[in-house]
């Protein structure tokens, strides 16, 4: 259900000029739906493959990036005086042929019955151990949730349905539903772990897509001596099976697949174990790449918060070159995340232009391997070429989708901090309404690069162009969610699609107006009291 911060205001001409900004001031030069569709033309044309992380349609793109904030007057954000923060990656595939798995003594079908992943940290992996069916896998005593309640797992391999359960709030429930249930089991003993694709995860998702995806490498980024991050779980995800075998893994228990699943539709921890024990076997092959996160910094105007920063984000990667689909393998990524990106450079260029400048700093961050699991935005959290402590927000943008006219824009996470009072003026502002959800079920919030600030305890919102089309004629969240089912991470994202470049300058201008308010503001942002997330990661900072 959607919740609205910002009543509906007329919408602004096509040309869009930026309009004033927190000082009085018309920033020059204005955002502008030319300038996002001259970066998209170049960020997604097929001459740059896709921009594969470590491929050189990703370089090329990267050098695009740096060009435009150069010529804008930005000073280097990145390492070594440079623009660029260059990033060890571990690429990890899956030896055709290789994975096995059985349940007791049978063998499943691969394909049809199961789909495994590569390693990233074992190039042979054999798993195996009892089952424990441990619902969706979440530990969250605090939100009055506990599958792993009276529960021994300890060298056991745990059994999880996808997503988490919906009586918690959705973004909490996105976060849970994540890698954090890896950590709970790691932390309850379990070796390993499996995914059950039930049903509704059917309806959600075709396993035939799902089936697709698993032929994709891995990749994780790599510390200086070559080791993969300390703080990743040590147990492996191995294997997902489809409904018919995750249905099998109950035969002979004290319930069934089916009243497990009621169980979870209803939020009641249905934890059991299984009369089964299962073996996991995969081989992968590791190689090394590299790509850099592109960084522009502008200096704040005051001596008391210039040291302070706000941080802009938008992911540059798509997925490269893949299987093709009606006879086009490159996947361009036009809307995810060309758009994205093209909103940075706009936004980039309109502080660039502003005088005076804004108090804090700015950082502008296009990132790197977002599509191989957040892996730039996470690297530059671990690793950030400014104090973590003295960013004060990251304001991200990954969803400018231009599908239609819109009359709203998303900021997931505006419940959680002060940042939500910031968007609600900045939609306002700009003629736009403001959503707060989207999808819930999709757990988008932990699928951006703002996610990995979150976890820093840094305050963030995650901007996605809104699901309202100021064309009456036009059912904007079925035009969406069709997109979403056939477009999303195909081939078809290109620049062939028919494309409102005048919404994505509207959303360039809300995040334009948010990242004004906050340069400026007296104080940070502050988590809400009691927030999850606040609570979780904000603590100290």
């Amino acid at each position: 259900m959607k919740m609205w911060l910002a009543p509906a205001l007329a919408a602004g001409a096509a040309g869009l000029l930026l309009g004033c900004n927190a000082t009085g001031r018309s920033a020059e030069p204005a955002i502008t739906a030319d300038g996002i569709a001259r970066h998209l033309s170049v960020l997604a044309d097929d001459s740059l493959a896709g921009r594969g992380t470590g491929q050189p349609g990703y370089r090329q793109a990267a050098a695009y990036v740096a060009d435009q904030f150069r010529e804008a007057g930005l000073e280097p954000g990145g390492v070594d005086g440079g623009y660029f923060q260059p990033i060890r990656f571990r690429e990890s595939a899956l030896v055709p042929g290789s994975a096995s798995v059985a349940l007791g003594g049978g063998r499943l079908t691969p394909g049809a019955d199961f789909v495994a992943s590569p390693s990233l940290r074992d190039s042979v992996l054999a798993l195996s151990g009892p089952v424990v069916y441990v619902g969706f896998g979440v530990s969250a005593p605090e939100l009055g949730y506990d599958d792993y309640a009276d529960l021994d797992v300890k060298g056991k391999v745990v059994a999880v349905l996808f997503g988490g359960p919906p009586s918690l709030p959705p973004n909490p429930r996105a976060h849970l539903s994540g890698a954090e249930k890896l950590d709970v089991a790691a932390r309850h003993g379990a070796v390993g772990m499996i995914a059950l694709w039930s049903p509704d995860q059917e309806r959600a998702m075709a396993w035939s897509f799902l089936e697709r995806l698993s032929y994709r490498s891995q990749m994780t980024w790599l510390e200086p001596d070559g080791s993969p991050p300390a703080d990743r779980p040590t147990i492996p995800a191995a294997a997902t099976l489809s409904p018919a075998a995750s249905a099998g893994l109950f035969d002979g228990a004290p319930t069934t697949f089916g009243a497990a699943l009621e169980a979870a539709r209803a939020g009641r921890p249905a934890s059991v174990e299984l009369p089964v024990s299962v073996r996991v076997g995969t081989r992968s092959t590791w190689r090394e790449v590299e790509a850099s996160n592109v960084i522009a910094r502008l200096p704040g105007s005051d001596p008391e918060l210039a040291d302070e920063y706000v941080v802009f984000t938008a992911h540059l990667d798509h997925d490269g070159i893949g299987p093709a689909i009606a006879g086009d393998s490159i996947y361009n990524g036009a809307i995810d995340n060309a758009a994205g990106v093209a909103a940075l450079l706009e936004i980039a260029r309109a502080f660039a232009a502003e005088r005076p400048r804004p108090k804090r700093s700015l950082l502008f961050i296009a990132t790197a391997a977002e599509e191989k699991g957040l892996l730039g935005a996470d690297f530059f959290a671990a690793h950030p070429t400014v104090p973590i402590g003295s960013i004060v927000a990251d304001l991200n943008m990954d969803g400018n989708h231009l599908l239609f006219p819109t009359r709203s824009i998303v900021a997931l996470g505006a419940e959680m901090s002060s940042l939500g009072d910031d968007a609600a003026a900045a939609a306002a502002a700009t003629g736009l309404e403001l959503e707060t959800e989207l999808m819930p079920e999709q757990a988008f919030f932990v699928r951006s690069d703002q996610y990995p600030f979150v976890k820093k305890g840094v305050p963030s919102l995650f901007f996605i162009n809104g699901t309202e089309s100021s064309d009456s004629t036009i059912d904007g969240p079925a035009v969406l969610s069709k997109w979403l089912g056939t477009v999303y991470h195909t081939p078809k994202d290109d620049l062939d699609q028919v494309m409102d470049y005048s919404s994505g300058a509207r959303y360039a201008e809300v995040v334009f107006r948010v990242g004004t308010r906050v340069a400026n503001a007296p104080s940070r942002p502050a988590w809400r009291p009691g927030d999850f997330f606040g609570e979780r990661f904000g603590k100290g900072r």
